[in-house]
């Protein structure tokens, strides 16, 4: 495997993101060896909150939540996954399954050796974040899922149709355009220059074009029995679950309600519609999430 590392100069001068850089590596079953990068800020002994992101952003998506998180008095953890962010990128799109990206997030997440996290993950951030549920689910305490879901080849939605169509046949994947497409507020030329930071080119951006193609959505998918088995895990979740989802999103309208049935910790949950926000709700709503995440927890 050959793996591509963006220069750090990249990431030189962020808007908001004053972070200090931490690196964990894994080790792939080819004997490749990866670098993830996360942001870790608070106190260690503070309860933990992961937020994890999707496609195709990273951990910049939560700059906002990070200081107001802490400010509460959390430990909040923010990965970027491998292909995005700081984290090391693969060259081959043949590089990247959903079952790869499961396994190195697993070793993160064992390595990190964190207990009583919160989670709260949307789009990609979900599909590998409940399978860490599923997989450790005596590591987390409660779940807050946003604008994701867990397919099983069941099929999609049209807004998914669309995006998919879009990003595997755009000449170049203009990843900060597409982020503040997904947005109801408009980003500024420097966090749109944020989320291009960590592809210099288009060598970089193999994952971001793979990753839409992995959404198990039909029978013949691979990862359809491994996400089934996740939900028989999430069927028997009975910790805290919240669902918020954004009101202007095409991708993932509707995707609350198997949650919300089929999870028994979310039953009876003040399950959220989170007005005026798009597919990246954390751009747009980000005082209100972390007031929720908040509220959450304390009660």
């Amino acid at each position: 495997m050959q793996v591509l590392r963006t220069p750090e100069d990249r990431f030189a001068g962020l808007a908001d993101y004053p972070f200090a850089p931490h690196y964990l590596t894994v080790t792939d079953d080819d004997g490749t060896r990866l670098r993830i990068h996360y942001v870790d800020e608070g106190p260690r002994d503070a309860p933990p909150v992961l937020l994890m992101h999707g496609e195709p952003s990273w951990s910049y998506l939560y700059r906002k939540f990070v200081p107001a998180l802490v400010a509460s008095g959390y430990r909040v953890i923010a990965p970027d996954l491998i292909g995005f962010g700081k984290s090391d990128k693969p060259t081959a799109r043949a590089d990247y399954s959903y079952e790869r990206h499961v396994a190195w997030m697993s070793d993160w997440l064992t390595a990190l050796d964190a207990d009583g996290i919160t989670l709260f993950c949307q789009d990609w951030g979900g599909l590998i974040g409940l399978r860490l549920v599923a997989a450790f689910p005596d590591r987390f305490a409660r779940l807050v899922i946003a604008n994701t879901g867990l397919p099983v080849g069941t099929g999609s939605s049209e807004g998914f149709k669309a995006w998919l169509a879009f990003s595997q046949n755009v000449p170049q994947f203009p990843v900060g355009f597409i982020v503040n497409g997904g947005t109801t507020r408009e980003l500024s030329p420097a966090e749109i220059a944020a989320y291009d930071a960590p592809f210099p080119d288009e060598s970089y951006k193999e994952g971001a074009r793979q990753f839409p193609t992995l959404v198990p959505i039909t029978p013949e998918h691979a990862s359809v029995a491994e996400n089934r088995a996740a939900w028989a895990v999430l069927e028997t979740f009975d910790k805290p679950v919240l669902t918020a989802f954004g009101d202007n999103d095409a991708v993932t309208r509707g995707g609350e309600k198997a949650f919300i049935e089929r999870v028994p910790g979310a039953r009876g949950q003040p399950h959220s519609i989170i007005k005026d926000a798009g597919h990246f709700l954390q751009e747009d709503k980000p005082e209100e999430l972390c007031a929720l995440i908040d509220s959450f927890i304390r009660a």
